[in-house]
Parts: C-alpha cells; structure tokens; sequence
C-alpha cells in the first residue's frame, strides 16, 4: 500500500479527536467576520496542542496526554447527505492530482523499475520506449515509496463526514462553548441566553441532531475582545465578573484584532487558515450550507442509503417549473430557532456560489497579529487543559463508580478486569447463526451503553488499555443481546485500542475486524461504517508489513455501489502487493488495470490514464501482446477524453504497427476497418466530382492518391505537379557488425519534356539523364534547371540497423519522369583522426543502387494462372502535369470535445500557396450534420474570431417571454433540397475565384454528435483549376478530426390530443376557423440532465423551446416560469408543458417550415436562422407522408382509397399522426481554468404519432442498431389491420354546459338543463357515430358520489360526419335533487362510413365532467 504522510498511530488519533460545539452571539460572530472567517474556523490552525496534558484514570494513575488535536465546528454542523457526499468526495480526489515537476518515484521491485508519479503519463507510455533510462536521469536512488495523496484526501474528508451514530459516542459533542462580545451592553445576560438556548437544544426533545455525549455538557464561556475598537478595562472588569460566577477554569477572556484591517496592508502575514479552509468542503457548516442553499435550487436530489440520514434541506422560497418540493428538517436546529444558533445566514441571497466555483480567494485574518495567534494558542490550551481534560476525568470516574454499584464489581472496572477476562471464555458465535438485531436500541442509562461511553472517553484521551478493557466488555454484553450494530462497534473499536497501546501488551486482534467489517456489510446494511472499518485495519495490517492480509481486506471491499470507493480500495491493494518482501508485481499490475476501470466509471479520467500507464510498463515488452493491445487502446481513449490527442494517436499506432498475436478475427477486423476508411475517402470524393460535373461521374475518373506504396494500385502513372516536390523514401539495412557511413546520396533520373497544354501530350526535347553528373559528384545549373535533386550530404547506419531516408526531387518542367536508382559515397563509420582527411577520402567509394520494382502477380486469365507473369509498377514513373493551384486549409479555434448536440463557433481559413488561381471549392464530410458554413442570407458578423470569441453562435434578439414568434422558412435556403442530407457544400469565393498567395476565413459552426463518445469526422476539400487541363482536372485535400462527445440532456416529448372544443356560434367559428377547426394538441416535453460532470459542467438552463412543422406550431406555455431559466443540475429532470396548434391556411404550405419560437427567458433565439435551422435541416428532414397516404385536402382521394385495407389503415393512421419538430436550445454554466464560460446547444425531438414517446437521437439509434441485428423478411409483410387503439382517435368528444345552475326544487320538482355535445372528425374521411344515452353509472362508489340524473329526449342518435367536421349535438339533463352530477356518461361509437363490414368502436371518452345543482 502506499506511504501516507502521517503514521498509523497519528493517522488513527486524528479521525477519533474530542468535539466540540460552538455557540456565538450575533455580535461575536461580527467581530469574528472582520477576518473572513468564523469563530470555529477562527481556531482551527491552533487545534493541536503543542505540550502534554494530564489527567488520572479510577485508580489514580496518572495518563499522559500526547498530541491531542480537538474538533470545533458549530451546533448546527450538519454532516453532507449521500448525493452531496459522493460529490464532494469525487471532486476532492479529482483535485488532488501528482503534481507537475515533482521528483519521480521509483520502486524497484524484482526486474522492474516501476515508475508511480505524475511522470508515469509520460515515462511509461509506448512513445517513450526507452523509460528505464528516463528514469535513471530522473533520480539517481534505486529505491523511493510511492504516495498517494488522492486516497489520503479521499480518507480524511470521508472519515470526518461520518455521521453521528446511535452505538456509539466518538463524534458526539463533549463540551459546548459559548461566545460574547465584550462590545455587548450586559454581556452576563447574552451568556445567560446562549445557555438557555444551547440546554433547549440539547434537552427540549425537538431536534435529533446534533448528539451530545452525556446530559451535564461541559460549558465553556468565552468574552471575545475586540482591541482595535473595544474598552480594555471595561472587558477586564465583566471578565472579573465571569471568574467569580463560572470559576476560573470555566470562562477565558480572548483578545484579538489587534490591528484595524487597513492598517498594515502592506505587511504580509501568515494565512494558517488556507491549508484547512480548502478542505472544508464537506465538515465546515459555512460552506455546505451554501451549498445546500444552491443545490436546494440546482439539485433537488434526496437518497437515504449507506447509513446516512435523509437529506435535509432548508426551505428557499424561489423556485421554478424544474424543482421539487422539499421540506425542511427539524431534526437540526435552523436559523429559525435562534439567529445565532449558527455563525452564519443561510439563505443570504448574495452568497448563491456553490462549492465548486473557483474564485478569487479573500484574505484572511487581515485583522490578527502575531501576538493575536499566540493568545488563540494559548486559549484553546488553557481550555483544553483546565476545562477539558478535567471534564472528562470526571466523568471517567463517575461511570466507573456507576458502574461498579451496578453491576457490583470489585472497587474499579480497571482492576476487575483480569477477574472478568480469566475466567472461562462465551463462545463467540458465527455470524450466520446470529439473529439480525441491528435496529435494537437501549436506554440512555442502560449500563452496556454506559461502558461504551467510558470505553470512548479512555480512547478520545489516549488511555487505550481501559479503553481495550471496556470495549472487551461491552462486546460480550453486546453479543449476548444479539445487538449487532453496538457488537460490530465494540469490536471495531477494541481492535484499534489493542493495537495502539503502548509497549504492544497483546497482539492486534485482526479477527475482530474482519466480524467488524462483515457484521456492518451483511447485517447491519451499513457501508459506510464497514468502509471507515476497512480503512482503519488496511492501514493497521500495512504497518505491521502485513501486506497480503491488507490486499485481501482491500479486495473485498470493492463493491458494484460505488466505483469511486472501489477504485481508490482497489490502488491501495495494487501498492501492498509490490511492497510485499517478494514483490508480486504482475498481481500489481493486474489491479492497477482494475483500479483504472473503476476510476473511468467513476469518471475520473486521468487517475484511470495514470493507472493504465503505471500498469503498462509491466505487460510491455513481454510478448503479453493481448493485455499489451488492450492497455493501449485504453490509455489512447482516455488520453483522446483528456484532450491528449498526440499520446491518443501514439498509443492506437502502437496497435497497430508492431507484430499482432491477435485473432484471426480480430486481424480481419482491423483490414476492415482499414479498408472501410479508404473506400470512405473514395466515396467522398465521387460524391464531390459528381456535384461537380452536374451528377455524373467522369468515365475517366480517378482517386487521388498523395502516397503510394505496395498496397496502393500501382497499374497507372502517378500524377504530380510541376514545382512541387516529390519525395522518395527508401529503406537502408546495414547487415555488417559494424557503421556505415554514406555520403553524397541523392537519386538518379531521366526526364523526358513534354507539353500538355493539348489533349495529347507532344515531345518538345530529348531525354534528359543525371546519370553521369551523379557519378562523377558534379552539379550543373542546367540540370537542376530541369529537376532539382536534393543530395542528403551524410548518412549513417548503425550496425544491423534498418533507416529510411527521405530523398526530394523538384521538377521544373512538364513532362515524363523516371526514378531509375539511388548513388552515394561508402564509407567506414569509424572515425580515426591519425590519419587524416586523406585517409578517409581514399576508405570512400562511390556506389549506385538501380530501382526496379516488381509489380503485383497477374491472376486474372488463363494464361496469367497457368504462367508466372507481373504486372507493371509505375510508383517511380510520375507525370509532371501543369501548374495547379495547391489549397491549404486551417481550423481556428476547433474543439477537440464538446457536448452532444452542443453548438460552437469556429473558423476555417483557406490559403492558396500556389501561383494560379483556384475555383470551385467544395467540401464533402462523412458526418455533414456536424457543421455548417450557414445559409447564403446568415449574418456573418462579428468577423474575425477575436470579435467572436464571446458572443453567441445563434442569433438572438431581446424578447421577453409571450406567445410563439413564428416564421417561414424553405430548407432550400439552406442547401437542403430532399431528404437526404447535404453530403457536399460548396464554399463561397469572392468572384469564385480564390487567386494566387490569398486568403480567405470564414465562420463554421459545429454541432456535438448526439451520441457520446469519440466520433471521427472526415473532411475531403476539393478545388479546381481555372484553367482546363486533360491530365489532373481536380485536386482534393483530406482531413480527419477526432471529437469526443460528453452528455449533455436527455429529451423527451409526448403529444396528447386537446379535448377542448369551443362551443361557439357557427358565425363566430367560421371566423375562427383558420385557427381553431382542426383544435390543438398538448405537448410534454421531459428534460433530464445526464450529464456526468465530466466536463465541469455545473448546471443546464433550458432557454428555448423551438417547433418545426408544416402542420402544427407551439403557440404557448403553460407553465411559464417568468424571467427566469429552467436549471436543470447533475440527474436532475424537469417537465414543460405547451400548446400546440395547427398552423394557419396561408402557413400550412408543402415547401416552407413554420418556426415558432417559445423563449422562457428575456431573450429569444431566431431559430430560423443559421445555426439552428442549418442543423434541424440537417440532422435529417421529417418523414414524408407515406405512399398512399393523406396530405392537406386529399380527402377525395381518401374516399376512393377507403374500401381497401391499406386505404383505411391510412386513414385510421392519419387521426393520430402528427408531423411535429421540437427543438430544445439550452445553456450549459461551465468552470474551467478558474473562468466560467458559457455553452450552448440544441436536441431535436420528431413528434410522430399522438401518445406515443418520442426521443431525442441517440436513444433512436441505439433502437435502429438492435433492429438491424434482426433477420429482414424476404416479402414485405401484409398491411395490418388499425388496432382497437388506434380506432378510439376518430371522434374527439367534448361536454359544453354551466358549471353550477340554481333551480327551485321545492315549487318544482324536475330541474332540466341544456347540455351541448361537441363531436369532432379528426379523419379526412366520412365517419358514422352513433352517441349511446343508455348508458349510466352501475358502480355504488360512483353513485355516491355524484349522484343518479336522466337524459331526455332521445336515447341514441345516428349520425355522419364529414372529413374534419364538427357537430353540435342539443341534450338536455334533468336532476331530481341538488347535489354534484358527471356529465361524462355519452357513449360515443364510430367506424367509417366507407367500411360497411366493420363494426363501430367504441371512442375514448373526455374527462369526467362535473356540474353542480344547486337547491334555492
């Protein structure tokens, strides 16, 4: 395990330290607050005594007191709740990372020098091959320790969170101390107060929390002094005062402030508060309150698990739609019980910063001397020794008498226990065969609970022989009770005080643990205390150099309900294994993986990278290839998660270009994948020349191909251009014992001049040859007029060594080109200085090597089978074609991760490096729905990407909110012109021309993947000449960019059918009609925050929500939130409601899409505009009406298809169809580098049926990717009949009528009151209803609540309804007596009037309606 800073004993001491409570007066608090600080975070620093204290135990001995460190937090000190815990805990570890630049660990262990530091990223990795000597150069020991500073942090902050428990009285306060002003007017009456509140808190029976250790709590009164504005003599004197009333050992005058905070400005001071103040993030009352008072607005998440409480929460009194309601707890005391109860105000509306926020720190103690912290020293001291220690000696004694009266031991528990211990042992039973008691409680005053108190207050003052003895004790008292918990407990605590004493009088009772820990897991439910169990023997067992035992406790440990825990358990039993005196390194290894594995789930990216690497350099460069292959693949994604994307690439090429050992299979995987990527950059670029040459590719289209090897089709000359160079690399392999030194080496040609300026390339000089320059080491001018030939003046090849070298030649000329050999100077690398230059020239021969290539073997004939025949090789044959415009491009500002479907604003500049004008430029890209350039009417400003850097990529206009916004918009306008997605965009140029040496830089936005993880987004840019040529007609340039996609917010949206109907006059509905005929629709739109803080993102505000449709348009919210955001923090889900209608006569059009925009802020986001609306085009257009169904008017056609089953199926289908877009735009609050920064996005969501779910995206392709696993059948499957489900859509029903109506029961008997039935078509064809009177409510509960009533008139009426007809139908209801009445018992039946052989369907019913009927 690795080595902590502090020892065990120290370790151990510093979790179990007394406590103490806090109580300040308003005032005190005020002059406290002068240093940013309170009264208990005031003392912190000085908590630790510096010199022993004393005290004497029942028997009269005397106890050395050592170190003694006290706890002092204030009386509402809550501890965090599980959510919150997990959180602080997992940022903590995540803050605590090896630090940059420190020395490098080494351990040495068997053959292994093992690297475990921050260098190990670096050392260990495959692109350091050579690690064993970059550790040498880093230390020159052979031995270090490794540290762990992540799990020490993880270890203090988790064991000082620890809840109070019933079973046991270590963190329970012992003393309470109370603190006033010496600036109060009567400050004995403020002592008086704060005493009354501290015995009401503690006695009333009104609060559960905070526990207190026995019911005469030491009280300790305080005078605070403030110097720099109080009356000296005046404190002194009520100082006096307080001596006389509560006796010197129970009061402390403490002076401080010494300076003004103006004073001394300049001089720098001390801060001992800012090595414990940035811990407090779980422990400090101030700080997690202000976290709760943001949470209570950003994350309304309560769990009761793991032993913890259940989460509190104080009331806060804004909220929004997003927020559930949560009660407030009286089981703390809250500010309501006393203002100063706490030293700090919770809801204080300024301070809304949660814990994570990075801000500039405050100075503290600005007002405190010197001299001001030795009297702080000097007062927790004299506290400690004078009020403290003779407390709990005192009360030692009276439990130890308690006790012995009780129980009728001999004169004290100390010296009774070898009588008690002698004799014969219990035996202890399994923990199998013991009943599960762990909820028993016992009395206060019970005496098991007594020796358990004594047994702590030994152990909190370091008298741990007694403390061993009363654990012994209240173990079997436990035991025979079947009191799990308190037994688990005892025996916890029994084994820590064995192992502490002093002198080691018995060995360490691992045992006891180990039922410790397995009576907390199994029994008791409780994972926290057998964690802290865990912790605690792990740390005990390494000290005893037990580490296998320590391993094996850790192991087990490791748990499925937290990674975190498991992680950091799984780490710790990594190091114990290479400390071991044989060190086990491969088990080390092995675990490292394990940890690393966890760490990820836990998203903690780069402890996982660490772990991953420190595994790595065990399993490299055994032939492990296996294990090799997948720690490398998992060091490249997390490094690509990290943004590390050169180590990302280092590690995947590591895969791939040593020797595999893999399976046949998975070979065949990586060629395909390989293949898949070089059919993927061909298709692209037919797609692109097809575009351009009007949707044809050209017969004599080529690929174009910048390297060639042997796995490249080599059957044609290679094209290059004139004035651009061509590299030839060749492999040397230096098969002597010895160096070899080339010099002079350059390549040999032939160049044969053409000129290709007409369709057939004509000669226009002879064959040119450097052969005899090259041999006789002479350069002419003419030659290298021609083809400039690079000569690489020295070379060197080790022995037995294979190098390449890379050979240039730039041609100057068109024509045809031959690469016949290489040429150089041979020589001897031995350098021999005695002899001279002469020497050396006369050891030197000039040599040539010819190139010829053997082509592919040809298989393709008879002949070629039967015969050994090759092909041709033209790799060294190039064409040099005319001048060519050569593009250079350049990403500004691009992302290396981003959030799903989050929107960025980037740049792209391109450069034509080349002396002739380019033109034509496009783009084709294997994910167009990634980015876009805009539309041709986007506003392109600002310009430049500083301007850009912290404005919004939409465009945004100030709009408070109202109804929808709406708009028009034809996907034309925006490169869309089917249903497919835009795979090729063409790029604008001023003039279409981008000339010689210009630039050009335009805006890009980019839109996260909807699906996480690391996407590869291919680019193929592709440019033409402006001048014609028949040998390159085109050029393209590739790119590959790697974007790595983090959740975001999950949405989900649901529409439901509006029963409201309005029951106008026909004059006034015929004015409605564009608006309200076809009625309205409710749509739910289910946000949730998924996102795992991996990015740093604290909260989600949803800002917009957006419609697309040709039918229908958002028209309004329900739940408006006012001028506030919809914050949604981590897991957190919120509901919105709106209503939907269908667009107006001159909207509903089959080219443009409606835009409605629904802003729940004071800002609106044109979503009509570029971005948004390129990237709804997009991410694909909404499904076209199928064949043979319905568009708007079609219900001629309807009729005629209505007789078949696929006719009314449509139709059926086409009542609760809805062609509807949602689009949620939200903003994502992000800290990083100290800044926060503000993100934004868009999630589309296709409404499609009328209840039915619909998803965003990525739940949608993870549905499609299941389906295609399935076996397709070879016929189409017949057209199903509509369901019973579907048949219940063709009506909509509503009940118009008053809502109460008075009638004289007493002068007449029968009260009768007109009711009006609303009957809709919601189908384009002809329907029959009949409506079914008859029917009444039979079931007695229904009876006695709304009572019996009649219709009159008619039972049943037959009627037939036009396409999207609605129909009034005139009832009247008559009641008997007054009384509450449903309406809602019409029953309503339909089929279509074309479909004579199906029978009616019963239609679904509004909801109940309710009239009352009043007697008067």
């Amino acid at each position: 395990m690795a080595q902590c800073v502090q020892s065990v004993q120290e370790f151990i001491q510093d979790s179990f330290v007394p406590m103490v409570a806090v109580l300040c007066s308003e005032d005190a608090e005020r002059v406290t607050r002068k240093n940013s600080l309170s009264f208990p975070e005031l003392l912190r620093p000085f908590c630790r005594l510096t010199s022993e204290g004393h005290l004497r135990d029942p028997n009269n001995q005397v106890v050395v007191v050592k170190g003694l460190r006290i706890s002092v937090t204030g009386i509402n000190t809550r501890p965090p709740q599980t959510p919150e815990m997990h959180k602080l805990l997992s940022q903590a570890v995540s803050v605590c990372q090896p630090p940059e630049g420190s020395p490098a660990n080494v351990i040495t262990a068997g053959d292994y020098d093992l690297n475990i530091s921050d260098r190990t990223v670096k050392a260990s990795v495959p692109w350091y091959s050579d690690w064993k000597e970059t550790l040498t150069q880093l230390s020159s020991s052979k031995y270090y320790t490794a540290t762990t500073p992540w799990f020490e942090t993880y270890r203090e902050n988790f064991l000082q969170s620890m809840p109070a428990s019933e079973h046991e009285f270590l963190n329970h306060y012992l003393a309470c101390m109370l603190v006033v002003s010496s600036h109060e007017a009567v400050p004995t009456e403020q002592f008086l107060k704060l005493s009354q509140e501290q015995h009401r808190i503690q006695h009333s029976g009104e609060f559960t929390h905070p526990k207190w250790f026995n019911p005469n709590t030491l009280k300790y009164y305080v005078l605070l002094h403030d110097i720099s504005e109080g009356d000296e003599q005046r404190a002194e004197s009520v100082y006096e005062d307080m001596k006389q009333r509560y006796g010197t050992q129970g009061c402390y005058l403490l002076k401080i402030n010494s300076r003004s905070g103006s004073t001394g400005a300049d001089e720098q001071m001390p801060d001992p508060w800012s090595q414990y103040l940035h811990k407090t993030s779980i422990h400090s009352p101030e700080l997690y309150e202000d976290f709760a008072v943001s949470n209570a607005v950003e994350n309304n998440i309560s769990a009761e698990e793991d032993g913890l409480d259940p989460s509190i929460r104080d009331g806060v009194s804004e909220t929004h739609p997003l927020q559930l309601d949560q009660p407030t707890d009286a089981g703390y005391p809250s500010n309501n019980v006393s203002q100063s109860v706490n030293n700090v105000d919770v809801t204080r509306p300024e301070k809304q910063a949660s814990v994570t926020s990075h801000t500039t720190p405050t100075p503290r103690g600005t007002c405190l001397t010197l001299n001001d912290h030795d009297h702080i020293r000097q007062f927790i001291q004299e506290f400690t020794f004078r009020g403290l220690l003779p407390h709990i000696e005192k009360n030692i004694r009276q439990l130890n008498d308690q006790l012995v009266s009780r129980k009728g031991l001999s004169r004290s528990l100390f010296s009774a226990t070898k009588k008690l211990f002698g004799g014969g042992k219990v035996p202890e039973k399994s923990i199998a065969e013991l009943k599960n008691t762990a909820g028993l409680l016992y009395p206060s005053e019970a005496p098991e609970l007594q020796i358990r108190k004594m047994a702590d207050l030994c152990f909190l003052v370091q008298h741990y022989e007694l403390a061993y003895n009363c654990y012994h004790t209240a173990k079997k008292d436990f035991l025979s009770d079947q009191a799990m918990l308190y037994a688990a407990g005892a025996l916890e605590m029994a084994a820590v005080a064995a192992f502490l004493q002093s002198g080691a009088p018995r060995p360490y009772p691992a045992h006891y643990m180990d039922t410790a820990i397995q009576t907390y897991r199994d029994v008791c439910k409780n994972m926290l205390l057998a964690e802290r169990c865990c912790i605690l023997s792990a740390e005990i067992l390494k000290s005893q150099t037990k580490y296998s035992d320590a391993a094996t406790l850790l192991i087990k440990m490791t748990t499925e309900d937290s990674d975190l825990r498991s992680a950091l358990l799984l780490e710790q039993a990594a190091h114990c294994f290479i400390n071991m005196r044989s060190p086990m390194v491969r088990k080390f290894a092995f675990h490292m993986i394990l940890a690393g594995h966890r760490f990820s789930k836990a998203g903690q990216k780069r402890h996982a990278l660490r772990c991953y690497c420190q595994a790595l350099q065990v399993y490299k460069g055994k032939d492990w290839t296996l294990a090799e292959d997948h720690i490398n693949f998992t060091i490249g994604r997390q490094s690509f998660t990290l943004r590390q994307p050169e180590n990302a690439v280092a590690a995947f090429r590591h895969i791939l270009i040593n020797d595999s050992k893999q399976s046949a299979v998975q070979q065949a995987a990586f060629l395909r994948e390989y293949l898949y990527v070089y059919k993927l950059w061909r298709e692209l670029e037919e797609q692109v020349v097809a575009v351009a040459n009007r949707g044809t590719v050209p017969i004599t289209f080529q690929p174009s191909q910048c390297c060639l090897n042997s796995q490249t089709d080599n059957l044609r000359y290679p094209l290059a251009v004139v004035e651009e160079p061509i590299i030839v690399e060749m492999v040397f392999r230096n098969l002597l014992k010895v160096p070899l030194a080339l010099s002079a080496l350059s390549l040999l040609w032939k160049f044969t001049p053409k000129d290709f300026s007409g369709p057939q390339g004509s000669t226009v000089g002879e064959t040119i040859t450097n052969e005899k320059e090259a041999a006789s080491l002479k350069e002419t001018t003419a030659l290298n007029g021609i083809i400039d030939t690079q000569v690489i003046p020295e070379f060197t090849i080790s022995p037995e060594e294979t190098k390449v070298a890379r050979l240039k030649l730039l041609p100057h000329k068109t024509g045809e080109l031959h690469v016949l050999g290489v040429v150089y100077n041979l020589g001897t690398g031995e350098v021999d200085n005695s002899e001279g230059s002469l020497a050396g020239d006369l050891m030197c021969v000039r040599g040539q090597q010819n190139l010829e290539i053997q082509g592919p073997r040809l298989n393709m004939t008879k002949e070629e089978k039967t015969s050994v025949k090759y092909g041709p090789d033209h790799r060294l044959d190039p064409i040099i074609t005319p001048p060519m415009p050569l593009l250079e491009v350049f990403f500004i500002n691009f992302p290396t991760g981003l959030l799903c479907g989050e929107i960025r604003k980037a740049w792209v500049e391109f450069v034509n490096v080349s002396a002739v004008p380019l033109t034509g430029l496009r783009v084709a890209s294997t994910h167009p729905e990634f980015f876009t350039f805009g539309s041709a009417t986007s506003d392109l400003t600002p310009v430049t990407p500083t301007a850009a850097e912290h404005c919004s990529a939409y465009k945004t206009v100030a709009m408070p909110p109202s109804v929808a916004t709406v708009s028009l918009v034809s996907p034309a306008a925006f490169g869309v012109t089917s249903s497919d997605r835009p795979i090729v965009a063409e790029i604008p140029l001023s003039q279409g021309v981008l000339g010689p040496g210009e630039a050009l830089q335009i805006p890009l936005w980019l839109r996260g993947p909807d699906r996480e993880g690391v996407h590869e987004i291919n680019f193929l840019f592709y440019y033409e000449s402006t001048e014609k040529t028949a040998k390159l007609s085109h050029r393209v340039l590739r790119h590959t960019a790697f974007i790595c996609a983090s959740r975001s917010l999950s949405v989900k949206a649901t529409a439901s059918r509006s029963n409201t109907l309005h029951g106008r006059e026909r004059e006034s509905e015929e004015r409605q009609e564009g608006e309200d005929k076809n009625g309205s629709m409710l749509v739910f739109v289910d946000v949730e925050n998924i996102n795992t803080s991996e990015a740093g993102v604290r909260e989600f505000h949803i800002v917009q929500v957006s419609s697309s449709s040709r039918q229908w348009r958002l028209h309004k919210c329900i739940n408006p939130v006012g001028d506030k955001d919809s914050k949604l923090a981590s897991r957190e889900r919120g509901k919105l409601c709106f209503k939907a209608t269908r667009c107006r006569a001159e909207e509903a059009t089959s080219e443009k899409y409606t835009f409605a925009d629904l802003n729940l802020g004071n800002e609106q986001i044109v979503s009509s505009t570029t971005p948004c609306a390129d990237f709804f085009f997009r991410s694909g257009l909404p499904s076209e009406p199928r064949r043979g169904g319905v568009s708007t008017g079609g219900a001629s056609q309807m009729r005629r298809q209505s007789g078949t089953d696929e006719g009314v199926t449509n139709i059926v289908k086409k009542c609760s169809e809805v062609e509807l877009d949602i689009i949620v735009l939200w903003k994502a609050y992000v800290v990083e580098d100290n800044k926060q920064l503000i993100l934004e996005g868009q999630l589309h969501v296709a409404l499609q049926t009328i209840g039915k779910e619909a998803c965003s995206l990525s739940q949608k392709e993870e549905a499609q990717e299941m389906v295609l696993l399935k076996f397709k059948p070879d016929v189409p499957p017949p057209v199903s009949k509509p369901s019973l489900e579907q048949l219940s859509h063709l009506i909509k029903t509503c009940l118009h009528y008053p809502e109460s109506y008075d009638h004289p029961f007493p002068q007449k008997s029968l009260c009768m009151v007109p009711v009006t039935l609303m009957l809709s078509n919601c189908s384009l064809a002809q329907v029959d209803v009949i409506v079914d009177l008859r029917h009444k409510t039979t079931s007695p509960e229904s009876l006695e609540v709304h009572g019996s009533f009649s219709w009159l008139g008619q039972t049943q009426y037959k009627l037939q309804l036009q396409a999207q007809e609605v129909y009034r139908l005139s009832l009247k209801a008559c009641f008997f007596q007054a009384g509450v009445y449903n309406l809602g018992t019409p029953r309503v039946f339909a089929k279509l009037a074309q479909t004579s052989a199906m029978c009616e369907t019963s239609q679904q019913s509004a909801m109940p309606a309710l009239i009352i009927i009043n007697s008067v």
